[in-house]
């Protein structure tokens, strides 16, 4: 399966560099926006000095990890975009998929790599990378350690968001709205403390889509604050085993969509 991957991987990417000043300038767009993005909420953070206790720092440190572990995601899961993904089930062009003689779930991976998320994957280390001094983490082996399987475990969740959108597209292919609330909008929301958050707002995201294990409670962690909403402390440390059971799910789920997919018609 690896071997098919990469074979068909590297074949999208020849044709993504082929023109290679077109994706250097799209790499460039891709990161500068989204760090203007980032400048434009420290200018606006200036006139309020914290948000829920947590400094600036504090909060560019939650928001280049989110960014950083959403745009690595936003790369590898490409495929399973429910918005690109749609379009396969309109046009009857995932039928195609079925008939190849390689996995599924392979194709479907490898059909786009997106290279071009480097750009954001790239802005949100430098703004994790900066914001690390400000932010008064004492890092320690544990938290070193820990520091990776954060970083996998949240691009593992959110690419089971990608994944779970897709799903649903072999029931509607409208109304995915309700997806980017909780794909695009959730890493959004990943960046802030979320106890600044309403209690209902902060149940959804932590008990039925947990997105606030993946950034926020680890960020209690490394920056060795107590938890202000009560949950147990082990919650700090459930990011890698949210994460990849959540994509474990999502996968489950996909299997179920493509058993019951019976085609367009067309």
């Amino acid at each position: 399966m690896i071997s098919h991957y990469l074979k068909l991987v590297s074949g999208v990417l020849r044709s993504q560099l082929a023109y290679r000043t077109a994706f250097i300038v799209d790499v460039i767009t891709v990161g500068m926006s989204n760090a203007l993005e980032f400048v434009a909420f420290a200018l606006a953070f200036a006139g309020f000095g914290h948000i829920g206790g947590w400094s600036l720092w504090q909060v560019a440190f939650s928001w280049g990890l989110s960014e950083a572990a959403f745009g690595t995601m936003d790369m590898i899961f490409s495929g399973f975009d429910p918005a690109r993904f749609a379009q396969h089930i309109k046009r009857g062009t995932f039928d195609q998929f079925l008939l190849r003689p390689v996995g599924l779930v392979t194709q479907i991976f490898a059909s786009d790599f997106a290279l071009r998320r480097l750009g954001r994957v790239a802005q949100g280390l430098a703004i994790f990378a900066l914001a690390n001094a400000g932010a008064g983490v004492i890092w320690t082996p544990a938290k070193l350690a820990y520091l990776p399987l954060v970083f996998v475990g949240a691009v593992a969740f959110y690419g089971a968001l990608f994944v779970f959108g897709a799903t649903l597209c072999f029931w509607s292919t409208e109304g995915l709205e309700i997806v980017n609330l909780f794909t695009y909008g959730g890493t959004t929301m990943a960046s802030y403390p979320m106890h600044i958050y309403t209690d209902v707002v902060r149940r959804l995201f932590t008990f039925v889509v947990p997105t606030a294990l993946m950034i926020y409670y680890p960020a209690l962690f490394f920056f060795d604050l107590p938890d202000p909403t009560g949950l147990p402390k082990i919650a700090q440390y459930l990011a890698p085993l949210v994460g990849f059971g959540v994509l474990t799910l999502a996968l489950v789920s996909w299997r179920v969509g493509v058993y019951k997919y019976q085609g367009t018609g067309s």
